[in-house]
């Protein structure tokens, strides 16, 4: 009876043994697949990720996911993450990618795979419409209080300039950045182009709020952030980017949210 009782047991085990081995074998896009989702890590800001008069989340970001999604034949679901921690996030696969504007750098590369960079973007500085005459470039900003969203391209630009770095205090998001300029917290902001074009000047909520256009930070390229294994979705977001590139439909989306002078592809 023992022998038997052995034999079922070790039996057992090695079935167990060859399903665990089985799921560990799964591949990421299997993963996806399977729960017939992609996991969208985004923050909120415009003209990206936001939400409508209607309180329906929107944007530029939102409708290309959308439009990805449904050629690989999956259904987004966007989570909204703390932008600092996004490589645990997405390594921990709280997501499964980070789609909101992000920035291409070294550092990220380290971490996770890139799709086809979508967007021309750059760091820009932003202040108030009434201090035009006193920032008109980097040396006449010596002494200014500057901020920006921690972890984000823009905190690198500040980190990264002599100048902009001598009196510099990180923020939570890009959204932050505006509020701290308006309410006189801070003089200098440094956010990304898209959302400051978007976000301040006239018919905005910070119509006091002005780019400095004479001020050039750093040039950077958006792209979606991918599990660093994951080859094969890349490959997928990929070639479902350059349909709709192809066939006009990115093109037609970075026009209806005043993004066609960042078009990657002309």
């Amino acid at each position: 009876m023992k022998k038997i009782m052995a034999a079922f047991l070790a039996a057992a085990m090695s079935v167990f043994a060859f399903a665990g081995c089985s799921a560990s074998e799964k591949t990421d896009w299997e993963y996806i697949q399977e729960k017939g989702k992609l996991t969208v890590g985004i923050t909120y800001f415009e003209p990206m990720n936001y939400f409508d008069e209607n309180n329906e989340l929107t944007g530029f970001e939102t409708e290309f996911t959308k439009a990805v999604c449904e050629k690989l034949g999956v259904e987004p679901e966007f989570q909204e993450i703390d932008w600092n921690n996004k490589v645990f996030e997405l390594n921990s696969k709280t997501i499964d990618v980070i789609w909101n504007g992000m920035t291409i750098n070294e550092d990220l590369a380290k971490e996770m795979l890139f799709s086809t960079p979508y967007i021309n973007n750059r760091q820009v500085a932003v202040i108030k419409k009434d201090n035009a005459d006193k920032y008109k470039d980097i040396a006449s900003m010596e002494g200014a209080s500057v901020t920006a969203e921690i972890g984000s391209a823009g905190e690198t630009a500040v980190q990264n300039d002599s100048v902009l770095s001598k009196n510099y205090t990180g923020c939570a998001a890009q959204k932050d950045v505006l509020i701290e300029i308006k309410s006189g917290t801070t003089e200098i902001g440094v956010i990304d182009y898209v959302m400051a074009n978007a976000s301040v000047g006239e018919g905005t909520d910070y119509s006091d709020l002005m780019i400095v256009e004479s001020v050039e930070l750093t040039p950077e390229q958006y792209a979606v952030g991918i599990r660093k294994d994951d080859k094969e979705l890349q490959s997928k977001i990929n070639a479902a980017i350059q349909e709709m590139v192809d066939d006009g439909s990115l093109k037609a989306l970075c026009e209806k949210y005043d993004l066609l002078d960042v078009y990657a592809f002309k």
